[in-house]
């Protein structure tokens, strides 16, 4: 057997070296696992951002066709509202009530805020809640 310096004999093991949290953050492995995860979770993030982006330009393109649809009933009503969507089914002008991308029905105002003489039309966004601050209009 090779002696050390000197009369001591000793084995050596990599992970002996360092120990601890820190010795261990410093293993390949574990950085290589943290960096998947991290890797992940970003991917998830993402992904959740465009899932939410892409229900909302859902949302807007049933807000405009909606829009039109009640342009033509006014047209055809001598500029009066429908008192709900679901008249719009009934009077030929869409094929089914406008809702929005989460399966809740479109809120209709008229007269609106914006246009005393026209209308609103929005949606209450993916929360729900009437006049939040994720709506879409």
């Amino acid at each position: 057997m090779a002696t050390l310096r000197g009369s001591q004999k000793a084995v050596f093991f990599p992970w002996e070296k360092r120990r601890g949290v820190l010795g261990m953050l410093q293993r390949t492995r574990v950085r290589a696992v943290i960096g998947v995860v991290v890797v992940l979770g970003v991917i998830f993030m993402i992904r959740a951002r465009e899932e939410r982006d892409a229900s909302v330009r859902a949302t807007r393109a049933s807000i405009s066709t909606a829009f039109f649809a009640i342009q033509k009933y006014r047209a055809d009503h001598g500029g009066a509202c429908p008192r709900d969507l679901a008249e719009l089914p009934s009077g030929g002008y869409t094929h089914d009530v406008p809702v929005d991308a989460w399966g809740r029905p479109l809120r209709l105002a008229c007269p609106g805020r914006r246009d005393p003489k026209g209308f609103d039309l929005s949606s209450d966004g993916p929360d729900g809640t009437p006049g939040g601050m994720d709506r879409v209009e």
